[in-house]
């Protein structure tokens, strides 16, 4: 079977709802395999969001579990959030790290970014590592946020990441660009 490569058509977008974190809108394209269709898509549009991987001077990784109400239950996951209008990338990880877990440094690294969920979202999730973090500050949770701290070994979260342990992709994603990483 040759592979060929499609063109899908932009035709139209419609408002529908706004969400708080996202608003949904419905797309329409034309399928280049079926001439003439018109195929509704639903997008969530959002801004992009952050993803921290922090090493604490004694080489141990900052995690947060909190309550995700997707699925009802707590998940251990990297600290992160929302990019603030007119913020880059690294100024969000700065502020969220420093929010989420009362700490902060001066060593950072970009690591690349991910689509949120390409599937239907139009937002990207940004990996940065936040070496040799110490605690300078009380945390300052957003209202609808209620998070306590881990600490785990490397090995344990590695360990973890191989398992199948931890449930946010974004996580997942962020582990496996620094582990990647590593030598």
């Amino acid at each position: 079977m040759k592979s060929k490569e499609f063109s899908w058509k932009y035709i139209r977008t419609e408002n529908t709802i706004d969400l708080k974190l996202f608003s949904a809108q419905f797309e329409y394209f034309e399928n280049p395999r079926i001439p003439g269709s018109e195929e509704k898509m639903v997008i969530l549009r959002s801004s992009d969001s952050v993803n921290i991987v922090p090493i604490t001077i004694e080489g141990k990784m900052i995690f947060v579990r909190q309550f995700r109400v997707g699925i009802r239950a707590f998940t251990l996951e990297l600290p992160g959030g929302i990019i603030d209008p007119g913020e880059s990338p690294l100024q969000a990880a700065k502020r969220e790290l420093a929010e989420e877990t009362g700490h902060t440094t001066q060593h950072w690294q970009v690591m690349g970014k991910v689509g949120s969920n390409p599937v239907f979202m139009d937002s990207y999730i940004h990996h940065t590592i936040a070496k040799n973090v110490k605690e300078t500050q009380r945390i300052q949770l957003d209202d609808g946020e209620d998070i306590s701290l881990e600490m785990l070994t490397i090995e344990d979260v590695r360990r973890r990441l191989s398992s199948g342990s931890f449930l946010h992709p974004h996580t997942i994603s962020g582990l496996v660009f620094y582990f990647n990483q590593l030598p």
